[in-house]
């Protein structure tokens, strides 16, 4: 009795989450492309611009942006192979790429808040040796960051709940629409004042925005890397609905994680009845693969579970289950 068995139906869900439809595809590699493309000319202003009027606040929001083309590039060549096909050599495809896309552009952007959020301190404790050359080039700079930033931020808003990948990207174009804000500002507040330790206040500002976004990225995609339980799936719960399915004597081994996003996967040894029939064993199977898909909040689709009849051991018998 004791075998592994996976439903032909949840094995097909759980490919087209690996791969995505072609459409969605295409759609996402398109939209990555022309915000790689604006956010690009954006970084090459903003560095002549930053050199031109030595201003922080650009000059930090040119380092993002500089991160934000690094990291673009990298989700447009994962959605590219995300479209990709499993085969026997990947059989979950490059679906697991977005993640470690959205992780190392995590700590990029952790890196450059950090550093942006010391030079602003820097620049304050000696702000008279710091002086904005040309504030209206400033302000240009600002709204020309501004504007692409926006274009970007619409063209990406309808697809950034489809994976971590393009949830990664909109966050990049927000957290860059954050930092030109915090330039115009910053140029607005100098022109009326003539404070020009304001700009260093706009890229500490830009840092602090930019630090929460990225350490909450990082966070969701090592949940994903360290195969932790899917959030809103309650395995304690789990395991008791998965022991009132008749027949069932008992469930261990039980595990759950994500391949990336939107595709979980569940696994459980199921302890059945030792005089259950072949037939029983097929209805069993059905209840359990249904119950995973219907009734909790994150729906499962590819399941795995393997029928053992009670009394049964195995090589791992003795080994601690969860």
């Amino acid at each position: 009795m004791g075998h592994s068995h996976t439903h032909s139906h949840a094995h097909g869900v759980g490919l087209q989450h690996a791969g995505g439809t072609s459409g969605d595809g295409r759609a996402h590699h398109r939209s990555l492309l022309f915000t790689l493309a604006m956010t690009g000319s954006v970084f090459v202003a903003e560095v002549v611009g930053a050199v031109v009027t030595d201003s922080l606040a650009l000059l930090v929001d040119a380092g993002h942006m500089l991160t934000d083309v690094s990291v673009l590039a990298a989700s447009t060549v994962t959605a590219l192979l995300m479209r990709r096909k499993p085969n026997k050599s990947r059989t979950w495809g490059w679906a697991r790429l977005e993640v470690i896309t959205a992780a190392g552009g995590a700590l990029v952007l952790l890196f450059v808040g950090l550093y942006a959020l010391a030079e602003a301190v820097m620049r304050l404790c000696h702000q008279e040796s710091e002086v904005i050359h040309d504030v209206r080039w400033l302000l240009s700079f600002g709204v020309l960051g501004l504007v692409a930033n926006i274009a970007s931020i619409v063209v990406l808003r309808a697809q950034a709940g489809d994976n971590m990948n393009m949830h990664a990207a909109f966050l990049e174009v927000c957290n860059d629409a954050l930092g030109s804000v915090a330039v115009i500002a910053s140029a607005v507040v100098m022109m009326l004042t003539g404070w020009d330790g304001f700009d260093a206040v706009a890229g500490g500002v830009i840092a602090l925005l930019m630090l929460p976004r990225a350490a909450t990225l990082l966070r969701d995609a090592m949940r994903v890397l360290l195969e932790a339980t899917p959030q809103g799936l309650d395995l304690d719960a789990v395991r008791e609905h998965l022991e009132h399915v008749p027949h069932v004597v008992t469930v261990h081994d039980l595990h759950a994680s994500m391949v990336a996003s939107g595709m979980p996967v569940l696994s459980a040894h199921v302890v059945v009845d030792a005089t259950m029939t072949m037939s029983e064993a097929g209805q069993v199977l059905a209840q359990l693969q249904e119950c995973l898909r219907q009734h909790f909040p994150v729906s499962v689709p590819h399941t795995t579970f393997q029928l053992e009849p009670e009394g049964y051991t195995s090589a791992s018998a003795d080994q601690i289950h969860p």
